[in-house]
């Protein structure tokens, strides 16, 4: 996998996990009891971004290794996957 490969891949792994953490741990403002003027009442009150992005970002490079090290040392080949032989 080349630099190219690689930044794609944490890219998309990187939201795929942003996506899956943002519901996490979110606090509406009718939760919290202090409604701003002018919001809906289920508007965030307690969301977190930046450390759900850098946990995303944590994650993904994990599991950017764990699929770079299948693909460089070869555990899985693309004749396994096709049934080629």
């Amino acid at each position: 996998m080349g630099i190219a490969g690689s930044l794609v891949t944490i890219i998309c792994l990187w939201w795929l996990a942003f996506f899956v953490l943002l519901p996490i741990g979110v606090r509406s403002q009718l939760e919290e009891g202090a409604v701003e003027p002018g919001t809906v009442e289920s508007a965030p009150a307690i969301h977190n971004l930046r450390t759900k992005a850098l946990t995303a970002l944590a994650v993904a490079l994990v599991l950017w290794a764990i699929i770079f090290a299948i693909i460089n040392l070869e555990l899985v080949t693309l004749e396994d996957v096709l049934g080629a032989k």
